[in-house]
């Protein structure tokens, strides 16, 4: 008995350690990402695989649904989206695994509308917004994806409070898809995430720049009546621009693995100063300009 009762032992301390077998500095982790967010945890992954050269991140990007969906799977341990779990969804985990996943804001993103530069209007009030998004005007505007994505859950649940999309609204196969359809039609208003087209340092985007112009809509808590703001870390910073969202991750280990390891490096120092130079608002760190004398 004594020596059945220390075999089982043994074989469930070799599983607990293949589960996390993996730590901050080594190991493989395959993590699921909303599209929308895709080019700043690109850049998140990047920094952090060439500060532990031992770390693989594995992301796939897709439709915010399809992220909690892989949640649900054993092979996903963590994913990045614009919302945390709900009451329903953590004892959902807290059932299925005997613990709660952690979550919390790390980054706060926009929704940005875009327009051909050659477009006639670029300043929308929110009820021609409205308007648009229910179907009561000849322009078409045009989603990130073809599935349930952050952007189109967003819009739905902020602008139409929950009203189904008019027949005007359609869904392109992503992001990049959305900006190669705004660059070629005038008539049309897109959707997608801040970091595909508010990075100033890359130079894909500054090219798209070219071709789209970033439309100004209008403040809806500002005091002074008629302001219209661009997406930025300015006017999310004051909450100046109408469809600013929270950037989540979801994390489901219990132990010190490398999704802890990178969950504690975006909140950290490094990993805030990345996404404030992609422009995204830092949650967890205000980093301020001091001017120097010499």
């Amino acid at each position: 008995m004594i020596a059945f009762v220390l075999l089982a032992a043994c074989n469930q301390a070799g599983n607990h350690s293949k589960l996390y077998e993996d730590n901050p500095r080594k190991g493989t982790i395959y993590i699921s990402v909303d599209e929308s967010f895709r080019p700043v945890v690109e850049q998140q992954i990047k920094v952090y695989e060439a500060s532990f050269p031992g770390t693989h991140i594995i992301a796939s990007y897709k439709s915010e649904a399809d992220c909690f969906r892989d949640l649900q799977r054993d092979s996903t341990r963590m994913v990045i989206v614009a919302r945390g779990l709900t009451k329903d969804e953590s004892v959902f985990f807290e059932n299925k695994l005997s613990y709660r996943p952690q979550y919390d804001i790390v980054a706060y993103d926009a929704v940005a509308a875009i327009v051909n530069i050659h477009a006639p209007d670029s300043i929308f009030t929110m009820q021609q917004l409205r308007d648009i998004l229910d179907g009561k005007t000849a322009t078409i505007a045009v989603m990130d994806g073809r599935n349930s994505t952050s952007t189109v859950r967003y819009l739905q649940d902020t602008v139409l409070t929950g009203r189904p999309f008019g027949k005007n609204v359609m869904a392109a196969a992503g992001s990049d898809s959305v900006i190669a359809i705004i660059e070629r039609t005038s008539n049309t208003i897109g959707f997608i995430g801040m970091s595909w087209v508010g990075n100033e340092y890359e130079a894909q985007q500054l090219e798209d720049l070219k071709k789209i112009r970033l439309a100004r809509l209008e403040c809806i808590r500002c005091v002074e009546k008629g302001y219209f703001a661009k997406p930025s870390q300015a006017s999310i910073s004051y909450a100046q621009y109408p469809l600013a969202r929270p950037l989540y991750y979801i994390l489901k280990e219990n132990a010190t693995g490398l999704g802890t390891g990178f969950t504690n490096y975006l909140g950290l120092e490094r990993g805030q100063l990345v996404f404030r130079r992609a422009l995204l608002v830092p949650a967890k760190m205000n980093f301020t300009k001091r001017n120097v004398t010499q």
